[in-house]
Formats: structure tokens, C-alpha cells, sequence
């Protein structure tokens, strides 16, 4: 459905938040991520003013409106320096539950100029969410800028399946075992082809990565969580319990309303054909694992 019932925009103050994707949910938390761009400015102090800005702005404006409100730190990410010390100045407040960067960036994400990232957020404990989204450098598909959203978004999944390549093949979760990494607005249903081509391609050429110990695929289900909306659907619902199969593991999916994205599925907090006593694991559990300062204000 679409979010702009009554003429106002969806999101645009925390009144209309609070009715449309706290309350009409049930949610006891939900985390907000700003997609205002401010990554994408070349300067980096000026990235890092920008960002230290939305940060003060989304505290006080958003995390003070309503207690089951939580957010994201936006980092300026071509200052890996600058953006540990936003993060570790955010921190400090711990409504502030989880780094958020872009899935298709000017480098790759397991670069090792990104390493002071990830190193400030496994000290913390915070995880790493990356968002659908570029920051605009390079087209935004492999063969070239799109003319259609549809072609935009149907190829973010190519976008996070590469950023999985360069996050497991350049060593950041041997480099940080305990870093855990949220896809957000990356799909499901590609993440089994993935896995089949990952691990294959890892067996005859692993000599030029001897840092990874273990399949792909291990690293993966250890490591990375993904969050359900918008969900695509298999055409049958019978369908679903044989993705989830093939990814191989219960923990690794976190509902998500992706409000106020008007590409929602539907009316319904998850999609029909989760396998049984899986719910409360996506709903409840798996997020609580995941983001652990949510449990102080359980």
C-alpha cells in the first residue's frame, strides 16, 4: 500500500512515524537510517560536518520524541579516520545502535582504507548496517548508468553481493571476528546463488586469499544478517521454506518495515510461507542478538 495516506509525506515527523511504524506494528523499537547523502560529498571535512549534524539533528529532534526510538551513525566514509570519531562520539549515546554506511561506495567496503570503521565499531559493539544506496561515483550497474528505476533497483543486489565478495575476501571479518554486518534493503532470494558461487569459486582459488580458513558461506551465516523488507517473494509461498533452506541458517533475518518506502509488501508484518516457529526468531530474537544495546531498553 501506499504510505501517503492523508496528503502528508510518509516520515516527515516523528507524529506520523510514531502512528504509521511504531503503533501500527506493535514495534517495541526501530532504528532510524538517514539516506540524506551526505557521504557522497567529496570534502571530507565538510562530509563530516554535514554528518555530525544529521547525528545531533536525528538525537534531538527523532530519539527524544519516543523511548522505542533508536538510530544509525551517518560517517563520512572518504575520511575512514573522521568517521571513527563520529562514531566514537555517538556512542556515547547509546540510542545509537548501529554504523551505517552505503553498499556501493568509491572503494570496495573490505578495503583495508575502510578498516578504521569496522575496528571502532567491533570495539564498541555496534554493528556495521549497509544500506541500498551509492554515493554516485560510479554507475551504479556493472555495465553502466540505468536510465529507469527499475534497472536501479533491481541491480542493488548485484551492488550487495559484490560488497559481500570484498568484505569476506579481503579478510574484515578474520580481521574483526566479532563484527557483525546488517544488510539493509539488499533482498533474500539471490543470497542462495551466492552462496553456491562463492563457495565454489572460494575451493579453487583460496591460495590467493590463505586468510579465509572457511568457505564464504561460513563466514556469511556467522557474520551478516539481513533485514526482510521488501521481501521477494517466490510466486508460491511453498516456495519461501526452500530459500531459507538453502541459506542454511535461522539467524540471519530481522523484520523491517522499510516505512516509508512506498514498495512495502503489503499489510502484513511478514510474508506468507515462513516456516513454523520461525517468526518470533526474525521478530524478536534475531534483532535482540544483533544489536545488543536494544536489551537495555527492553
Amino acid at each position: 500500500p501506499d504510505w501517503r495516506a492523508g496528503g502528508k509525506r510518509p516520515g516527515s515527523d516523528p507524529g506520523l512515524l510514531r502512528a504509521q511504524a511504531l503503533d501500527a506494528f506493535g514495534s517495541r523499537f526501530a532504528i532510524c537510517n538517514v539516506l540524506h547523502g551526505a557521504q557522497a560529498i567529496f570534502s571530507e571535512d565538510l562530509s563530516a560536518a554535514f554528518c555530525r549534524a544529521i547525528n545531533r539533528w536525528l538525537a534531538a529532534e527523532w530519539l527524544n520524541a519516543d523511548p522505542r526510538l533508536r538510530a544509525s551513525i551517518v560517517v563520512p566514509v572518504h575520511s575512514p579516520e573522521l568517521a571513527a570519531q563520529e562514531i566514537e562520539r555517538c556512542a556515547e549515546d547509546r540510542r545509537f545502535v548501529q554504523v551505517l554506511l552505503l553498499a556501493m561506495q568509491e572503494l570496495p567496503l573490505g578495503r583495508r582504507q575502510n578498516w578504521p570503521i569496522y575496528r571502532a565499531a567491533e570495539r564498541l559493539g555496534l554493528p556495521v548496517g549497509i544500506h541500498a544506496g551509492s554515493t554516485m561515483r560510479h554507475p551504479t550497474t556493472s555495465i553502466g548508468w540505468p536510465s529507469y528505476l527499475l534497472e536501479d533497483y533491481v541491480a542493488q543486489s548485484q551492488g550487495f553481493a559484490a560488497a559481500l565478495n570484498s568484505l569476506i575476501a579481503e579478510g574484515v571479518f578474520v580481521e574483526f571476528p566479532k563484527l557483525k554486518v546488517v544488510l539493509i534493503e539488499s533482498g533474500v532470494t539471490w543470497l542462495p546463488a551466492w552462496i553456491w558461487r562463492a563457495n565454489k569459486t572460494w575451493r579453487g582459488v583460496r591460495a590467493e586469499v590463505p586468510w579465509l580458513k572457511r568457505p564464504p558461506a561460513e563466514y556469511l551465516r556467522e557474520h551478516v544478517r539481513l533485514t526482510l523488507q521488501p521481501f521477494d517473494t517466490p510466486p508460491e509461498p511453498a516456495q519461501v521454506e526452500r530459500v531459507l533452506e538453502e541459506i542454511g541458517s535461522e539467524e540471519m533475518l530481522l523484520f523491517a518495515t522499510d516505512y516509508p518506502h512506498w514498495h512495502f509488501d503489503g499489510a502484513e508484518a511478514l510474508p506468507d510461507g515462513l516456516p513454523a516457529g520461525l517468526a518470533r526468531k526474525i521478530l524478536v530474537d534475531n534483532p535482540m542478538s544483533t544489536y545488543p544495546r536494544l536489551a537495555e531498553g527492553a
